[in-house]
């Protein structure tokens, strides 16, 4: 006989796997976003000090509903860390000219 408690509790739930080479990561301090009418774009790119090149590490492709749910879910993370490790202070954003691809065209 089948166990229904066990078939309820599993309902809704992802098993997500990750593996080690994505475990590990990929820095990046500058993030650049763009949008059409149907996705948005978020490039992920590490710059670095004195140098004039700086490559896009990372490339996310979203949907305008999941891009207002993550920007939600990032805003509470925000509002939890700040709550138990005080405010998160903003340097001076530099003046990066970003002069690569296309902006908001799909």
């Amino acid at each position: 006989m089948e166990n229904n408690n066990n078939n309820n509790q599993q309902q809704g739930q992802i098993n997500i796997e990750l593996d080690e080479k994505t475990a590990e990561g990929i820095y990046s301090n500058l993030a650049i976003i763009n949008h059409s009418n149907s996705e948005f774009v978020v490039d992920f790119v590490s710059i670095m000090p004195g140098v004039p090149k700086a490559k896009v590490k990372s490339r996310i492709v979203l949907t305008p509903q999941h891009a207002k749910r993550l920007l939600k879910a990032l805003a509470e993370n925000v509002r939890r860390f700040e709550a138990q490790h005080g405010e998160i202070k903003e340097g001076e954003t530099p003046n990066i000219p970003l002069n690569f691809g296309p902006t908001g065209q799909a």
